[in-house]
């Protein structure tokens, strides 16, 4: 997964990752639609891509034509649905919590207890005036 991490850090990859999601599209093509950047910087950001799995290629003639592979996405997906599930976990055990003992001594969010009192301690100081 780091390999896809690292592939995904990029601004450029992605953009390029999104330019090949629909529909195959040459080098020449992606490089055409950047704008900006050279076609060795565009051929070896594909390289990138393909080596971690998120684009595939095929040779059609003297051209290599390249298109996402949605399946390369499946570790970060998985991963990040973990990291969800965890989440959400820890949020049904809070609920359960306060449910068994009531509502928190504030009876607000986190934090909001201090932040009333600094609000009616200024409130005070500009009636002082």
């Amino acid at each position: 997964m780091d390999e896809l991490l690292q592939a995904l850090s990029a601004p450029r990859r992605r953009e390029i990752l999104a330019l090949v999601r629909r529909r195959e599209r040459s080098a020449g093509e992606i490089h055409r639609a950047l704008g900006g950047v050279t076609f060795g910087a565009v051929s070896q950001h594909l390289g990138v891509l393909e080596r971690s799995g998120l684009v595939r290629a095929r040779r059609d003639g003297r051209r290599r034509l390249y298109q996402a592979r949605p399946e390369g996405l499946a570790p970060l997906r998985s991963w990040l649905a973990g990291q969800w599930d965890d989440a959400l976990a820890s949020l049904k055990q809070l609920a359960e919590d306060e449910e068994k003992t009531g509502p928190s001594r504030t009876g607000g969010r986190p934090g909001s207890a201090g932040r009333e009192r600094r609000r009616r301690r200024g409130h005070d100081r500009g009636r002082r005036r």
